[in-house]
């Protein structure tokens, strides 16, 4: 990992500072009230030191859409030519007036010690409080905590010289506060069955065999990886993954650790999220090289989803597949964010790395636009075009491995911010179409990226924390790394035939899928998950239907069927 002082610009020492006598606020839309978990501590030291991280404007970002368009085309010519982390720094890394304008501006606060990232494409500045204050005109910043962290975050909105805002897209450690998908563990109130053919909850033997994969299919090709990413001090500990593979893992051949951490792997307790996404992911994509990104937020300015997405523009060597369980509500997030976030995600596609994200555990979500008036609730980054989105589902019956139906807390609709793509604009027609009931349209942007595209379990899991075996483990956390594992396996066997990795792998989802492709995906057409709980729509949201639909997508994976799919190369036919 290369980090980069900028001390090619410091002849902007010498440039003349940059005034002017109107500010722009970049982030005029960014949602700066305090979460309900979150309490305010008191004023912050002038002379405390604080990061702040500029997302500096990149270039040709339309030329990255068309090249990730083509790349994850598979009628296209250029359909796996992914690009190295240096090309990809030479078509979108910022030009050198905006480094020269962004730099005389900190230079003219005394702002010194910065650094970058390979992609030149993001500045990570230490100052002081009372510097910060003065660079970002208006801000004024509060220590929070929720009782195990501590941030520092203004409520006032910021504003810029507007010479140095067209440079900038935002400027990250200000406003908005982490957010972090959580696991859910249901206590089970009835008899533990032990009946031939029933099951005590999900392990890695009922994923594995729901799913059609036998003992032989693991992975073996050397360049193969695959990586989860935790936030907020949420940590694995090693002796727990041993353990549960002792417990659960005897029947095919797996990895007995993690192969490599990026980040911190500190603390006490390991973290109920942390076990689960690690403990999945490397028994489903079993023995295939796995990295942790361990994204503590140490640094109380700090924004770890951010750091995450950083990492990415600054390792030229990287795992193909990432699964994340993370999301923030659309609406509390600024356009200018999640639009920079969907350029890093288009990023990490044109390198060929396949993101996955979960749904999330609120249904449709719900949100109060106004007294009795209410509306659906997307989830960002689960509702950018630019990921895989995977939903949940559950066991018709709970104790047996049978059909799939809808797990109501399965997170899915349509974003409000983001128009719908056109690699799923047919699939999601034809929804809307043949549903016979649909909730209000008012609830919903019709027009907006549909999502999830896929699903897997979620409900019930098995895993091992600090030692000890829990049951009954539930959310699209469980569900995200065990689809990742599924695409990992695939890439092994994409590798072992000379093809490129999946990469940003929706079109070709879809792709196959409206040509007819049977069997690739157990189709999950029962249930319906959770909504607003007023009279319009009595607490529900969408419901599940033959082929894709917004809660869990195309459906499950039948592995050897949707190997024989993915197996595709340059022109091949889906």
């Amino acid at each position: 990992m290369t980090t980069r002082r900028c001390l090619f610009l410091v002849l902007c020492i010498f440039c003349a500072p940059i005034s002017s006598a109107r500010g722009v606020f970049l982030e005029a839309d960014q949602n700066v009230t305090v979460p309900i978990e979150w309490i305010y501590v008191g004023r912050v030291s002038a002379s405390d030191q604080i990061l702040l991280t500029f997302a500096l404007k990149q270039q040709n970002t339309n030329k990255l859409k068309e090249l990730l368009e083509r790349v994850s085309n598979p009628h296209s010519p250029q359909y796996g030519k992914y690009l190295t982390l240096d090309q990809l720094s030479s078509l979108i890394q910022s030009s050198e007036e905006t480094l020269k304008t962004v730099w005389t501006w900190l230079r003219s606060y005394g702002v010194q010690s910065c650094s970058t990232v390979q992609t030149s494409d993001f500045l990570k500045c230490f100052m002081p409080v009372s510097t910060a204050e003065k660079l970002l005109a208006g801000s004024k910043f509060n220590r929070y905590t929720n009782g195990h962290h501590t941030l520092i975050r203004s409520l006032v909105k910021y504003e810029i010289p507007e010479e140095v805002a067209e440079h900038i897209d935002f400027v990250g450690g200000v406003h908005r506060f982490p957010s972090k998908m959580t696991v859910i563990s249901k206590a089970w109130k009835t008899s533990r069955h032990t009946e031939a053919g029933f099951h005590l909850g999900v392990t890695p033997a009922v994923v594995r065999k729901r799913y059609n994969l036998t003992a032989s299919d693991v992975g073996s090709h050397a360049n193969n990886s695959q990586a989860v990413a935790q936030f907020l001090e949420q940590y694995f500990h090693q002796m727990d993954l041993t353990e549960f593979m002792q417990l659960f893992g005897r029947s095919f051949v797996h990895h007995t650790k993690v192969d490599k951490v990026i980040g911190s792997q500190g603390g006490i307790k390991a973290g109920l999220e942390a076990s689960l996404d690690v403990e999945y992911i490397m028994s489903t994509g079993a023995n295939i090289t796995t990295w942790v990104f361990s994204n503590g937020g140490r640094h109380e300015s700090q924004e770890p989803f951010l750091e995450w997405m950083m990492l990415l523009s600054n390792m030229s060597s990287i795992p193909w597949v990432h699964s994340i369980s993370y999301g923030d509500d659309e609406d509390s997030l600024s356009m200018a964010y999640m639009e920079r976030i969907n350029i890093e995600l288009m990023k990490a596609g044109v390198r060929g790395l396949s993101i996955l994200f979960a749904s999330g555990d609120d249904g449709a979500g719900c949100r109060e636009v106004r007294r009795g008036i209410n509306t659906f609730r997307p989830s960002f980054p689960a509702s950018s075009p630019y990921v895989t989105t995977v939903g949940g589902t559950s066991f018709k019956n709970p104790f047996q491995i049978t059909a799939e139906v809808t797990d109501y807390i399965s997170g899915g609709g349509f974003s409000n911010v983001f128009r719908m793509p056109d690699y799923q604009a047919a699939a999601v027609k034809s929804y809307l179409k043949r549903m016979k009931s649909l909730p209000p349209a008012s609830y919903y942007n019709v027009s907006g990226r549909a999502y999830p595209d896929v699903a897997a379990l979620s409900d019930n899991y098995w895993i091992v924390s600090n030692l000890i075996p829990i049951p009954w483990i539930s959310g699209t956390s469980a569900s995200t790394p065990v689809f990742s594992g599924v695409l990992a396996l695939i890439n092994d066997h994409r590798f072992q035939k000379g093809l490129p990795a999946l990469g940003f792998v929706n079109p070709l989802l879809y792709s196959l899928q409206e040509n007819g492709t049977s069997g690739a995906f157990f189709d999950v057409t029962t249930g319906c998950h959770l909504g607003c709980l007023d009279e319009k729509t009595e607490g529900q949201g969408f419901c599940a239907s033959l082929s894709w639909d917004p809660v869990t997508g195309w459906g499950t994976p039948n592995y050897p069927e949707l190997l024989k799919a993915l197996l595709v190369g340059n022109g091949d036919d889906p």
